[in-house]
């Protein structure tokens, strides 16, 4: 099962390297890592999808609660949460073509960041499943490359 963990960490170097290393030698397979400062620069934010069972799950909150530089782990898996990712498609568009590829990426909310003579770049945030149906659309047209930053995900409300 795929868990979801925000995990509040100290904000200095070496702390990305044993948190990653702690999953990683127990053998679970991180889906996806995100880490930036918060609101206090003393503090990162790390998002981690992990693939575990929940006795190993179980096991990779509490091997992550005893390290020093871990303030808070927050588990997201089952809760009301709004999650985002960002991708940047480079897309085959030919001149007589680019309208089209511009009139997809609009009913998808994603604009244009750059123009080259036989490609446009778009940038789309959303969930998943809206990004796979954006990729799928843009295949009819080739895509020359692909980058998704992975998924960030907040609690709802309070």
């Amino acid at each position: 099962m795929k868990h979801i963990l925000s995990i509040l960490v100290e904000n200095k170097s070496g702390v990305l390297s044993r948190v990653i290393g702690l999953i990683s030698r127990r053998g679970f397979n991180i889906e996806s890592l995100t880490v930036a400062p918060t609101e206090n620069v003393t503090m990162s934010r790390m998002t981690i999808i992990v693939d575990a069972d929940e006795v190993g799950f179980e096991q990779i909150t509490k091997q992550l609660n005893k390290l020093v530089s871990v303030y808070k782990i927050h588990d997201l898996t089952d809760e009301d949460a709004i999650e985002r990712e960002l991708a940047l498609f480079k897309v085959c568009a030919p001149a007589e073509r680019r309208h089209e590829v511009i009139e997809i990426a609009n009913l998808f909310r994603a604009k244009v960041v750059d123009v080259g003579k036989t490609s446009l770049t778009i940038e789309a945030t959303g969930d998943a499943s809206k990004l796979g149906a954006l990729e799928d659309l843009f295949q009819a047209y080739g895509i020359k490359q692909l980058t998704r930053t992975g998924k960030i995900v907040m609690s709802r409300g309070m």
